[in-house]
């Protein structure tokens, strides 16, 4: 994401509410041949004026253990990030708590034979492993970019992901969903199979607006409120609010000559923000940053001021959730 740094540089923005605790609770790390982001690239982006006290690393495929297994290959992206968050722990970083908590991948399609999977996570990274996302964002068109996973249609519903996704209960993990908003029905009948498994929404469910989706934001949302207010009828099931600014969301933020400022990210955004803050009420719903990914459109001093505008209007206890507690409670962080 160093390409866009003199792009992303034309905007800039005093943190509001500085003192203001953060926890967020979805960002990435990676190092691959151009393509870096690890904690000095994260520290850089935390610092931007914002309190951020601890963060939440979801899995990406990065690191992946080379001679191992299919099914045990993501245990290198474990121990390669649980590395990070011992450096970071180390206190010679700053304050800021990296991947205090992690989320990785085991591939639920094993069944009950992902138990060893789920095991072997824990070992790698016993103080900070959390849960499990299989992602599972599917799309029929050929003109939107599928998971990394490559999911089947109707993942959510297969036998043997079911198999494998009863284990996460017994092992105490939670599930991050990333998928697309035609999805979230399935998402809704897997939180209601399994009432006692934590599942944490990404992304909003992936509101679509490229391809065949394209210029019908609309529409869309009208079906989509539907959705979510569905979703977050069960109790189980928190929401992370961002992860919109992406390419696949459709408003082209990256195709400027200049980035957005907070005040248009806002305009632009706002009403899927409102709508899950009060379909979910904001003690299931958590601020994310979704970084790097959605560096591609804005900066992060730029995105927590955007958070910030978003909940200006809710109580102090309520942005407490909204920025801090959700966040540390749904992901156990100590």
């Amino acid at each position: 994401m160093a390409g866009n740094a003199e792009w992303l540089a034309q905007v800039t923005e005093e943190a509001l509410e500085p003192e203001r605790p953060i926890v967020d609770p979805h960002h990435h790390l990676w190092d691959h041949p151009g393509s870096r982001y690890e904690l000095d690239e994260l520290l850089a982006d935390t610092g931007s004026g914002h309190n951020i006290r601890a963060t939440v690393f979801v899995e990406c495929g990065s690191m992946y253990e080379a001679g191992a297994t299919a099914a045990m290959a993501p245990l290198g992206e474990t121990e390669y990030v649980n590395g990070i968050a011992a450096k970071s722990a180390s206190g010679g970083f700053g304050e800021t708590r990296i991947a205090a908590g992690i989320v990785g991948f085991a591939d639920l399609t094993l069944g009950d034979a992902v138990d060893e999977v789920l095991e072997w996570h824990m070992l790698r990274a016993p103080e900070r492993f959390r849960g499990i996302r299989h992602a599972n964002a599917h799309d029929d068109s050929p003109d939107i970019r599928e998971s990394h996973t490559r999911p089947p249609k109707g993942l959510l519903g297969h036998d043997n992901f079911r198999k494998g996704f009863a284990r996460l209960e017994q092992k105490e993990m939670t599930f991050d969903a990333w998928l697309f908003h035609p999805q979230i029905p399935e998402l809704t009948d897997l939180a209601r199979a399994f009432p006692n498994t934590t599942i944490i929404l990404d992304h909003f469910g992936g509101p679509l607006g490229v391809g065949p989706y394209e210029g019908k934001r609309t529409e869309i949302f009208e079906q989509w409120k539907k959705d979510i207010h569905e979703l977050a009828s069960c109790p189980n099931v928190a929401a992370k609010l961002g992860g919109i600014n992406m390419a696949v969301n459709g408003f082209g933020w990256h195709k400027r000559p200049t980035p957005p400022t907070s005040d248009e990210l806002v305009e632009a955004t706002r009403d899927w923000y409102l709508h899950t803050i009060d379909a979910f009420g904001p003690m299931r719903c958590m601020f994310e940053s979704n970084f790097p990914v959605d560096k591609l459109s804005c900066s992060y001093g730029v995105l927590w001021n955007t958070f910030k505008k978003m909940a200006k209007d809710f109580s102090e206890d309520e942005k407490t959730a909204l920025f801090h507690d959700t966040a540390k409670r749904v992901y156990r962080l100590d």
